[in-house]
Formats: C-alpha cells, sequence, structure tokens
C-alpha cells in the first residue's frame, strides 16, 4: 500500500461502500416503478416534474437542465422524446430569441400527475419511510454538503 495516499479508515470505508450501494440499486428501483406503472423513464418523469413546477409550465431549456442537474446535450434528447410524445412542446424564448424554452402540454401535465402518486409512495417505501425525521434532516444536511462540492454553483440552488 502507498503510504503517501490518506486510505479510507474502517468507518469511512463502509459508509462509502453503503452510499455505492445506494446510487447503484435506488436509480433502478425508480425506474422499474415508473416503467411498470406509467410507461416513463426515471429522468423523463424529473423533467415532467420540474416543468409541472415552473411558472406556466415553462422552463428556459438551460433553467430545466440546472433543475435537473442535467446537461444541455442529455436534456435535449430527453425532451425531443418527450415532445415526440406529446408531453412537451418547444418554442423561443420570448425575451430571448435565442434561448428555447420547454413548455409541459396539458398531456405532459396529466401524465406526471398520474405517475406521481406511485413514485411518491415508491420513494416513501424505499427511502423517506426508513428515516426518522432527524435522519431526513442529517440526510438533507449531509447531501447537500456533497453536492456543494461535485456542483457548487447549483449546490445552492437546491437549499432549502
Amino acid at each position: 500500500m502507498d503510504a503517501t495516499v490518506p486510505w479510507l479508515t474502517d468507518e469511512q470505508l463502509s459508509a462509502w461502500k453503503k452510499l455505492v450501494a445506494v446510487v447503484e440499486l435506488l436509480p433502478g428501483t425508480l425506474e422499474t416503478q415508473l416503467r411498470r406503472d406509467s410507461d416513463l423513464r426515471h429522468f423523463e418523469y424529473f423533467v415532467l416534474a420540474m416543468l409541472s413546477e415552473a411558472p406556466e409550465h415553462t422552463l428556459r431549456m438551460t433553467g430545466l437542465a440546472a433543475v435537473t442537474s442535467s446537461t444541455l446535450a442529455r436534456l435535449s434528447h430527453v425532451v425531443a422524446r418527450l415532445e415526440g410524445r406529446g408531453l412537451v412542446r418547444r418554442a423561443p424564448c420570448p425575451q430571448d430569441g435565442r434561448a428555447t424554452n420547454a413548455i409541459l402540454t396539458e398531456a405532459g401535465l396529466a401524465a406526471v400527475t398520474e405517475a406521481a402518486p406511485g413514485h411518491v409512495a415508491t420513494v416513501r417505501r424505499h427511502v423517506i419511510d426508513r428515516l426518522t425525521a432527524t435522519d431526513i434532516a442529517d440526510l438533507d444536511r449531509v447531501l447537500g454538503r456533497i453536492l456543494g462540492g461535485l456542483d457548487p454553483a447549483d449546490a445552492m440552488r437546491l437549499r432549502g
């Protein structure tokens, strides 16, 4: 072993392995439920949900990329797929003709509204209901710190 590397302690390694396991297992669990019940991929659902919370169900693509922690390239691909299903439409931004807005359609709002109860039940069953109120506060604080190191600009947006 390289003595210059600050190796993880047993406690740190245990926590790290659990984090890796959650990062690997949780997306598949969420994806499986959404695909089965709503014919949506998890990221598609998240895009629709973020648009449903936006004023007039509209966000600039750059803003939507920020709130979904996505690259514009990935988001454009997903929005094109959602557009093909009639769930989202794109239009030039009236305030800035160089920008493009993503707009949730009535069908998109219906899809996310229909998918939400099953998704929330899955999130509760696998994450939220396993934690105490103190655990939730700790998780929020800890994940905020990690996110702040990974993406400091967007981490501020997610506070509160």
